[in-house]
């Protein structure tokens, strides 16, 4: 990724030249502000869709669900009342969400404001989401419900690990890249090997790029910074209601093996509820499963969005004048007035 304004910050698609936005009249790009949790980038999406007439779409896969407002963050009343606000608490945690519903639901979202002549302003942390929408989905198949639900109960007899190391015989391309914890896309990759004979790697090289043009903000704080405002957001959520939040969720009876399970906070609040653990514990552990989480995301911005604009700093007030430029820069090359 670039620290600084150069040609590979936007990703040019074919929207045609003759739609109704600016006095130039062409379409708009899509801003997109990726970061870690933590890193401000819900404030900057806020401030950028104030100050250029946007709307605000999210791209975490944990905030679409509408059962856990406090433990995803998702943005405030208050915040969703000054800007429109999209795809905030929008599913039920029963549903799941992929990669593929999701870019659905977003480009919706997307068309849906360019009609309106408004700029769209994509804000999120998971960089899959991310990738699929700016570099498209690759075109795979779709898997019997039975093998799916063959391979599930596989997976819950085995444990991840297990299925991991079999994926590994059948499609050992996928098997390296993926980590033996990550139950979801372990258990993609293994359906789709096992259904088409061919390994998803071979149908993402295939993908097809979204006809949008983008311009992509990262913010990506010192670490020690990171870590801190980690620490605090998670003692802000304990005092917002997240412990009796969870036990609502809990109380579900969800299947494990939904997305919204994952939630980092619902484990370690979840054994504090089940009496393993005295809250101040339980708050720990949730603090370092959220600085995990953050330098997972921190890696993976590093490596995985090229020709994105890299701010390295906490969003503040400070950082809007720079952040604006960048934006009415990048925009005013493409020949587009906003």
């Amino acid at each position: 990724m670039k620290e600084d304004c150069a040609e590979g910050e936007l990703r040019a698609g074919t929207m045609g030249s003759d739609a109704p936005y600016g006095k130039r009249g062409r379409v708009p790009p899509v801003v997109v502000v990726a970061g870690p949790t933590a890193s401000g980038k819900s404030a900057a999406a806020l401030e950028i869709a104030r100050a250029f007439g946007g709307v605000v779409i999210n791209a975490d896969s944990m905030q679409v669900y509408r059962e856990l407002p406090v433990l995803t963050a998702q943005p405030s009343p208050e915040d969703q009342a000054r800007v429109p606000h999209r795809l905030y608490g929008v599913l039920a945690a029963a549903e799941g969400c992929t990669v593929g519903r999701w870019r659905q639901m977003a480009l919706a979202a997307i068309d849906e404001v360019l009609a309106n002549g408004r700029l769209p302003v994509v804000v999120g942390g998971t960089g899959m989401y991310l990738k699929a929408l700016i570099e498209g989905l690759a075109p795979v198949p779709p898997i019997a419900p039975g093998l799916r639900a063959e391979i599930a109960a596989r997976e819950r007899a085995i444990g991840t690990a297990a299925l991991h190391a079999e994926l590994a015989r059948l499609d050992p391309v996928m098997a390296a890249r993926l980590s033996p914890n990550d139950s979801q896309r372990v258990r993609r990759a293994y359906e789709v090997v096992v259904a088409t004979g061919r390994s998803l790697a071979d149908f993402q090289r295939a993908q097809a790029p979204t006809a949008l043009t983008f311009v992509t903000l990262v913010l990506m704080p010192p670490r020690d910074l990171l870590y801190r405002a980690c620490d605090a957001r998670c003692g802000a959520m304990v005092a917002a209601g997240a412990v009796e939040e969870t036990r609502k969720f809990l109380d579900l009876n969800l299947d494990p093996s939904l997305p919204a399970m994952k939630a980092v906070g619902v484990r370690e609040l979840g054994r504090y509820l089940a009496g393993e653990l005295d809250l101040d514990r339980a708050v720990d552990l949730f603090r370092q499963a959220t600085r995990r989480y953050a330098k997972r995301q921190y890696t993976w911005f590093r490596n995985q969005m090229p020709g994105a604009r890299v701010f390295v700093a906490q969003f503040s007030e400070s950082l809007r004048s720079e952040m604006f430029s960048f934006i009415r820069n990048s925009v005013d090359r493409l020949g587009i007035s906003i």
